[in-house]
């Protein structure tokens, strides 16, 4: 009779309802961040059209989701992507994706906290300035080390509020409505201080632009091992988030879009969004905005911090690294069900980055890393129903293998102008997938034996 394959135990709280997982992994995409800081670069370049590259996008996303919620119910482990990729691509893949979602990760809550000071700012000049960054990550790190049930709460109500922020613009740009739905089709940008039409091509290349802006939605793996029932919920947590993000962001475009007093104006604006608000709500209506969204920002901090630290707890608990590392990243509190060192760690070199490293370098770094783990997720999902192999206990998506290979092909066209354009963002991303690999097999694979064994996903009783 053969001996039962390993399983992890648990170690973390199965304390979180499918609502709270949700609510976490909003307030890491933090829609209203991607209003007020990514979606402006869309509309920009796109004008009117832009309503439609965020929809192009948005049935982008929906191939990448698919992907991501059934290699989540198939592997409910909260390692994540990397997880899957060492399963289903093999463990030196595994590893090389880790170590970009890890350092990516650590750098992505550099750049958005340093975006605090921002809007803060807005309402107070003493509140704007790269130190007002490092300070949130100091206090966002604290928070995080607080239960998972604590910290749902925490950022469902955070994330109440930047919604609101994001339902004051669409009203206002609703209820001044300048113009019809046939703008959304309308692509133009403003060049030598006059409206011109832009062309097919270039809007296209603002789609993956739009698709970034709804990045985060798969996050909700990181919380599997929290959640209750996950096996069976974790797909529909994930297709939720996303349906959730898009019509967060879509919706307040297409009324900054219709409501605008001048799209001229509008797409001269450097904060378009600022524009709607200051035209139609006063300067007291764009300050109070302003500070719902650096209440986003700090919100999307607290979450990543959230989703890295069992990231890297994860990594401890598959024994990546030498004896004492393991066991002080791997310790979970026994009243918090906290990964505490892991989490402070995270805050550490999140914290370092904000304060010496440059904004510039920090957007560079992680400019395509989301493409590159995109490719690996596609890549793992081709592999999920070979003969043999592990099954789902919850989600399948429809039409195996379209999803997957729909997001390689889009993988595809973005790398393509990545490399055109910022042929850096995705040599980053490529060498330190290369360190990855580098290290799996100078470290990991001669010890083989007791490291990286990749136990089985835990069976909820």
């Amino acid at each position: 009779m053969a001996e039962p394959l390993p399983v992890y135990r648990q170690q973390l709280s199965r304390s979180l309802s499918m609502r709270e997982n949700i609510l976490i992994t909003l307030s890491a995409v933090t829609p209203a961040s991607s209003v007020f800081i990514i979606v402006p670069a869309v509309l920009l370049g796109a004008g009117g059209a832009s309503v439609a590259a965020l929809l192009i996008a948005a049935v982008a996303a929906l191939f990448v989701g698919l992907c991501y919620a059934e290699l989540s119910a198939t592997y409910p482990i909260t390692g994540g992507e990397y997880s899957w990729a060492a399963r289903l691509l093999g463990k030196p893949a595994g590893f090389a994706t880790f170590l970009l979602t890890l350092v990516t990760g650590v750098l992505i809550i550099a750049v958005i906290a340093l975006g605090t000071g921002a809007y803060l700012g807005v309402v107070w000049d003493a509140l704007s300035g790269k130190w007002i960054g490092v300070a949130v990550i100091a206090v966002t790190t604290v928070i995080a080390l607080l239960n998972i049930r604590a910290n749902a709460w925490i950022t469902g109500i955070a994330l109440s509020v930047e919604i609101v922020a994001v339902l004051v613009l669409a009203t206002l740009g609703f209820l001044h409505a300048e113009r019809g739905p046939a703008e959304f089709l309308r692509a133009q940008t403003v060049h030598a201080g006059q409206l011109a039409d832009v062309g097919a091509g270039a809007l296209a290349a603002l789609v993956p632009v739009a698709l970034f802006a709804y990045n985060g939605y798969g996050a909700a793996v990181y919380y599997v091992e929290e959640t209750k029932n996950a096996a069976r919920t974790i797909g529909r947590i994930i297709m939720i988030s996303l349906a959730v993000t898009v019509a967060v962001e879509v919706v307040p475009l297409a009324a900054v879009v219709l409501g605008a007093p001048s799209m001229q104006a509008l797409l001269s604006s450097d904060a378009p969004m600022n524009y709607l608000l200051t035209s139609r709500g006063g300067e007291l209506v764009d300050e109070v905005v302003s500070a719902g969204i650096a209440i986003a920002i700090i919100n999307a901090v607290i979450a990543i911090i959230l989703q890295i630290a069992r990231l890297l707890f994860a990594s401890a608990r598959d024994r990546s690294w030498p004896d004492p590392i393991d066991r002080v990243l791997g310790y979970v509190h026994p009243g918090l069900h906290t990964p505490v060192a892991a989490t402070v760690v995270v805050g550490v070199f999140a914290a370092l980055a904000a304060s010496f490293v440059p904004i510039r370098w920090l957007i560079t770094a992680t400019g395509s890393a989301v493409i590159v783990v995109y490719l690996m997720v596609a890549l793992s999902a081709l592999r999920l129903r070979r003969r043999g192999a592990r099954t789902s206990r919850g989600y399948r998506m429809p039409l195996w293998p379209a999803p997957p290979l729909i997001v390689i092909g889009i993988v595809g066209y973005v790398s393509y102008q990545v490399l055109r354009d910022t042929w850096t963002q995705l040599a980053i991303a490529a060498a330190t997938m290369g360190l990855g690999a580098a290290y799996y097999a100078a470290y990991l694979h001669p010890r083989r034996g007791d490291r990286w064994s990749l136990p089985d996903p835990l069976e909820e009783s």
